[in-house]
């Protein structure tokens, strides 16, 4: 399976590379393939690190502005123009989706994969990692959207919340039909 992983390419303490680290294991070890922004730096290289050393493979979506920091030993590597092209190509090169903790771009990419999901162009399982509490604020926004009448599929159609990396997989290899 190949999984899409949406996370930051920033330096963070272990609360957060730790269950990474886990995550990127179960995914190796899984023989799966990483999807990712294709950066060599931050929790981006903490994840990729450990799917290549538990045995899957890396593919890096990387942006032209950013093809300095891309991990140079991936499997593939596809240097995008510009970060719109970078999303329809993760979505494209991916099985499943997984949102890690991340910033602003990470939230970017999150609301428009569900966005295109809510309109049907993808139908493509979509995880939230609640790493760490991380997305408790969000999941509630979430919630309170589908509650109220915001959204016009159920929220369970669009995203699963996963407290742990062990969840987030289990769900998506029964989602798409991977064992």
């Amino acid at each position: 399976m190949n999984i899409c992983v949406f996370l930051s390419a920033a330096d963070l303490d272990e609360r957060y590379t730790g269950p990474a680290r886990d995550f990127a294991e179960l995914i190796g070890k899984g023989r799966h393939t990483l999807v990712w922004g294709g950066s060599d730096s931050g929790l981006m290289k903490v994840i990729a690190d450990g799917v290549q050393r538990a045995g899957g493979r890396l593919v890096g979506v990387s942006v032209d502005f950013l093809e300095a920091v891309a991990r140079p030993d991936a499997d593939e590597m596809v240097v995008a123009k510009d970060l719109a092209e970078r999303k329809a190509l993760l979505l494209a090169k991916s099985d499943a989706i997984v949102i890690m903790v991340g910033g602003t771009g990470t939230l970017d990419e999150a609301t428009e994969i569900l966005e295109l999901k809510k309109h049907a162009l993808h139908a493509k399982p979509v995880v939230l990692l609640n790493t760490a509490g991380f997305y408790d604020g969000l999941k509630q926004q979430f919630r309170r959207m589908d509650e109220e009448g915001f959204l016009p599929v159920p929220l369970t159609d669009l995203v699963f919340f996963a407290e742990d990396g062990v969840g987030a997989l289990a769900y998506l290899e029964e989602a798409v039909g991977v064992r």
